[in-house]
């Protein structure tokens, strides 16, 4: 059974724009929260992309926070801090929540994913307490590539009738790793799953029941995959690779 509009866990986020000190002061001068009124989310997928430095990231990580994750990580239990490095904007943000709750969440990072792994094994250390690392296959996140422990996670804990963030997690995962996300995407939306994901990936971007919302410094566009830049680049290159890296070398 999927999330429905009338159940799903995150409807939409505002910006509260009335409380922001200085739109020329960070995060707020970036140029997808300039663009942010409202952004409505999908049941099942919806996608953040855009260039780098558009603040798609920045974005997520404040909607992550204002759902109830930990700014680094993790599910909606773990409470740690290696580098206090988040912005203020989860303050300024309002969740349009729906009248179902999650059971189950996680907020994954490619970027901080290194002090999750780290932190589970502490909770490991503690006498008494149940292994956590037995819910993410078992065996430490520290002893796999950082791929397989990023896929490990995902494959293992995401259990289903949950709300999920992700952060680029393309960036630890083969072409074929990113199918099997896919694949495993589409039975956890069955199992009454959200998933929120900010990607560079075409591949990642290709679930057929999802919003993607392209970013860039002309605004915020809602966008068919097929219509994206990053679809674009990569069927231009693929298409005609020689006449493309002709150009690229020899510009002056």
């Amino acid at each position: 059974m999927m999330l429905s509009k009338s159940n799903q866990y995150i409807r939409s986020v505002n910006l509260l724009r009335k409380h922001i000190p200085s739109s020329s002061k960070y995060p707020f001068h970036l140029p997808v929260i300039k663009a942010l009124d409202e952004l409505h989310f999908h049941p099942q997928v919806t996608y953040l992309i855009g260039e780098n430095g558009m603040g798609k990231s920045t974005l997520l990580e404040a909607i992550a926070i204002a759902a109830g994750f930990n700014p680094e990580g993790g599910t909606f239990n773990f409470n740690f801090s290696t580098h206090d490095s988040h912005s203020e904007l989860e303050e300024h943000l309002r969740l349009i929540k729906g009248i179902e709750k999650p059971k189950d969440g996680f907020f994954l990072r490619a970027e901080t994913y290194y002090n999750v792994a780290t932190h589970i094994e502490e909770l490991d250390k503690e006498p008494g307490s149940p292994r956590v690392i037995d819910h993410f296959g078992g065996v430490s996140l520290h002893e796999q590539s950082h791929g397989e422990s990023f896929f490990a996670a995902f494959l293992n804990r995401f259990r289903g009738n949950g709300l999920y963030i992700m952060d680029e997690p393309e960036a630890a995962l083969s072409p074929l790793r990113q199918l099997s996300m896919l694949s495993r995407i589409h039975e956890l939306v069955h199992e009454q799953s959200q998933f929120i994901i900010a990607t560079h990936s075409p591949v990642l971007m290709a679930y057929p029941n999802s919003i993607i919302y392209e970013f860039s410094n002309e605004g915020i566009r809602e966008s068919a995959l097929e219509d994206t830049n990053h679809y674009l680049l990569m069927k231009q290159f693929f298409d005609d690779k020689d006449r493309l890296l002709h150009h690229l070398f020899n510009q002056e």
